[in-house]
């Protein structure tokens, strides 16, 4: 035993001589010191992690029997549920991860929300979070055309169309999307090659250097408190403990239950009352039957309810994109001092909860039909989003915000 040690030792310090190894182990988990007062709310950028992993292989596999094509993409798809060994379950984990993906990188931005880890000195760890949050949209966006059902073909074709509403370049964008006057074979293969090989790349790199930026700056903790302003004789923070194996064990508590209630949508309800698996999608794409009702998946709802309550559709494509790069400029919208909400006074708590209610209404009222009562319901929440950003810079610096400690406390 001491023989093999004294082999596995020698062959890490040859490692170690060519590639930093051990100082990477070192730098990011082992010696990565964390705030000792994190709560379940830190579970979720690790699961996006877990969920990125499954999306890959899941990914792989499922391309090694996909045929890119408008006549076989169907019967392709149909073919790996049927007659492929354990394909079935392959498709339904990849369905089923891409909503995953999606509630859990909105729970890992309401946290930042929460306990303001989007301000000073994490601004860039924020936008590059934003930029990795369009970048999923993005993939699930071309992922969504690839099982040529009905509802990813219509889906496709009203979400492309949407490109023509910009001024100027909006007819040439949207024929350089589809790649053809209108969603045909040519569109299904360049959705293809965005999804499987062009968007991972970008997002992992982004990823790589989220993680750089956020081990760079430190996270951030409920209480808001910097623990490197307080740190011992040895540099080490007096509110830190080692990321591993402190976090790296109650990382694996959270992975278990998530991969539990996980396991029970792949195997139990896969389609989510056609929420995550619209049931239009098991019916072949039919250029010349249009669905009586067309939304998108329900991760853009809130985004397509802005678009649809507002008459002008160039209006309604402008309010639809500003939604979204709004939270680029929080860390510079919010100008309180305090990060946390446990410290935040009683304007930015109400101001908070009923932007909360109104992204979780707009992502209602996204799935239904545009009826009279739904459209206006949809403009009020619609305002209501935005006054949420617009008047952020008064009342978060007129609030009456509570003293913040100097040291965090340990639950």
């Amino acid at each position: 035993m001491d023989k093999i040690m004294k082999y596995l030792c020698a062959l890490l310090d040859w490692i170690d001589a060519r590639f930093p190894l051990t100082k990477l182990w070192n730098e990011h988990l082992a010696k990565y010191y964390a705030p000792k007062n994190f709560n379940f709310w830190y579970f979720f950028g690790s699961l996006a992690l877990l969920v990125l992993v499954i999306q890959i292989v899941t990914g792989i596999w499922l391309t090694m029997n996909y045929k890119p094509s408008a006549e076989d993409a169907f019967a392709s798809v149909e073919y790996i549920m049927r007659d492929v060994e354990w394909g079935w379950w392959m498709r339904y984990m990849h369905s089923t991860g891409s909503s995953a993906f999606f509630i859990v990188i909105y729970l890992h931005m309401f946290r930042a929300l929460l306990y303001g880890s989007f301000k000073k000195p994490r601004e860039l760890l924020w936008l590059t979070g934003m930029f990795i949050y369009l970048t999923l949209m993005g993939e699930a966006f071309f992922g969504y055309l690839l099982p040529w059902g009905q509802m990813s073909y219509w889906g496709a074709q009203v979400i492309i169309s949407l490109f023509g509403a910009i001024p100027v370049i909006g007819d040439s964008l949207a024929l350089w999307i589809r790649g053809d006057y209108v969603v045909s074979d040519v569109t299904l293969n360049r959705f293809f090659s965005f999804h499987v090989i062009a968007m991972p790349l970008v997002l992992l790199g982004l990823v790589f250097v989220h993680i750089l930026a956020l081990h760079e700056v430190g996270s951030n903790n409920p209480d808001g408190v910097e623990i490197k302003k307080k740190k011992d004789e040895h540099g080490i923070p007096l509110d830190g403990i080692p990321f591993h194996p402190y976090y790296t064990v109650k990382d694996i508590v959270g992975v278990v239950v998530f991969l539990i209630f996980f396991s029970m949508v792949v195997f139990y309800n896969p389609e989510m009352g056609g929420y995550f698996l619209e049931h239009n999608n098991f019916i072949p794409a039919d250029p010349l039957k249009t669905p009586e009702h067309i939304a998108p998946v329900w991760y853009f709802t809130p985004y397509y309810a802005i678009l649809r309550a507002i008459p002008s559709q160039v209006a309604g494509v402008f309010a639809m994109g500003l939604a979204v790069m709004l939270f680029f400029f929080l860390p510079w919208l919010d100008r309180s001092p305090v990060k946390s909400i446990r410290y935040r006074g009683w304007k930015y708590r109400l101001a908070l909860t009923a932007f909360t209610i109104s992204f979780l209404a707009l992502g209602w009222l996204g799935m239904q039909v545009a009826i009279p009562t739904y459209t206006w319901l949809a403009r009020v929440f619609s305002v209501i989003y935005f006054m949420f950003f617009v008047f952020m810079p008064f009342y978060t610096s007129t609030d009456n915000d509570k003293p913040v400690p100097e040291r965090v406390r340990y639950p």
